[in-house]
């Protein structure tokens, strides 16, 4: 992109923009996984839906891509020779307690949306991390704590409001352009730029979770505890095995609770775990739906990383033993989620049933060449050992994966139609492309 174009871009748009040349661009252009490099030609932070509808009317008179990313994460490097988008300024949260609905903007935060439910007894669909956009997490279907009840995040999207590839801001539902809106609710972010969505919220008159941790001596004990609790968990419980293992430490295992209702209810669908000795901690309590985030304390900050995920067809006597008898070094974490209850119900979504009980994710922190080769092979052992279907969840995907990892090829090719009737010079970029 020419040095003038990038200089006219700062007239074209009222939001900040971020040249090469910009001390702050090292910064801003960073994706929130450190270990995935992106070099956009230029970062934009607009105002709003109307500086939104400039900056594609400019990139398409400059013939350079646009490449949105509300927060940073799920980056794949496609950003690179783009604009990159970014969201902060469209952060705007209206909550309407009497429809139980909110209408946000595609900047904000899951635990943003979840302060403001929380006042009126309500809550979205959480996932781990309370800094994740609540738009990216929608966009790739996205699982969240309370998905066994609720389903997929992408389910509660009721309405989008979006800027297309020729500039117009639009809104589109099941009754308005009802094949974009299905694009758009868990096929990535590859055809439109979305501004703002209307979200459907979910009663939540009490919460219980936390965590209770062991050392990982406990392993076969707590794995064994876990496919009690989880093998006939009603849809208001979801549980999460952990096996962590921080520089400094030593291993452990933790489960990872929450549960839609009240304590004395919780603590029976648990009571298997209490029959296991030697806790290091237990954090279980009655919870605020705002502070859901605090059961994993995931970071906040970006940081690099080399994960994989997988989903899982059953966790039997065999994966129980793969979990409870392998190292997982130099892996941070080996996170199995339970999965199923409305997840396995028909939906319209690009994704349709997630029929898999739960998935895996293994993560560790790239700190060298060496460790990050230690790391991919550690990942591809445990993989091969555990029952995978060979299906992923899209908001896990690598930038080696593609949509075609996480989405029936029926849904993908509906999707490759619908970006060829709205976006066919590519001029927006997702994450993963459709094509």
């Amino acid at each position: 992109m020419p040095t003038t174009e990038l200089d006219r871009l700062r007239s074209a748009v009222r939001g900040r923009v971020w040249l090469p040349q910009d001390a702050d661009y090292a910064t801003v252009h960073r994706p929130w996984n450190l270990a995935v490099a992106q070099s956009p030609a230029a970062v934009v932070d607009p105002l709003d839906t109307a500086d939104v509808s400039a900056l594609v009317t400019f990139a398409a008179s400059a013939g350079v891509p646009l490449a949105v990313q509300p927060s940073g994460h799920g980056a794949t490097g496609r950003a690179s020779g783009a604009i990159l988008v970014r969201m902060s300024q469209l952060a705007g949260i209206e909550v309407h307690p009497e429809r139980r609905v909110a209408r946000i903007g595609a900047g904000v935060q899951s635990g943003a949306l979840q302060r403001a439910a929380a006042v009126h007894g309500l809550t979205g669909l959480p996932g781990s991390s309370p800094v994740v956009s609540v738009t990216g997490a929608a966009l790739g279907g996205g699982l969240s704590w309370f998905g066994r009840t609720h389903g997929w995040i992408a389910d509660s999207v009721t309405a989008v409001d979006l800027v297309d590839a020729t500039g117009k801001a639009r809104r589109v539902s099941r009754s308005e352009d009802p094949d974009l809106f299905w694009a758009m609710g868990g096929g990535g972010g590859d055809i439109a730029i979305v501004t703002g969505l209307e979200i459907a919220l979910h009663e939540a008159p009490s919460l219980f979770g936390g965590r209770m941790l062991w050392p990982r001596a406990r392993a076969r004990e707590v794995i064994t505890a876990f496919r009690e609790i989880t093998a006939d968990a009603p849809r208001e419980l979801t549980a999460w095995l952990q096996l962590l293992q921080f520089p400094g430490s030593d291993p452990m295992i933790a489960i990872d609770t929450t549960f839609l209702g009240d304590e004395v209810t919780a603590r029976r669908l648990l009571h298997d775990a209490d029959l296991v000795g030697g806790t290091i901690a237990d954090t279980r309590g009655l919870l605020s739906v705002a502070d859901i985030g605090s059961i994993t304390a995931e970071p906040t900050d970006p940081a690099p990383g080399r994960s994989r995920a997988e989903l899982l067809t059953r966790l039997d006597d065999d994966a129980a033993d793969v979990l409870a008898s392998h190292s997982t070094s130099p892996l941070l974490v080996v996170q199995i989620r339970q999965l199923g209850g409305a997840l396995t119900e028909p939906t319209d979504n690009p994704h349709g049933p997630l029929v898999e009980p739960f998935a895996a994710y293994l993560f560790g922190v790239p700190a060298t060449a060496e460790i990050d080769g230690a790391i991919t092979a550690r990942q591809r052992e445990l993989a091969g050992a555990l029952p995978t279907s060979g299906r992923k969840p899209m908001t896990f995907l690598t930038p080696s994966e593609s949509l075609a990892d996480a989405l029936p090829a029926a849904s993908l090719e509906r999707l490759r139609r619908i970006k060829d009737d709205c976006d066919p010079g590519d001029a927006i970029r997702g994450n993963f492309g459709v094509r």
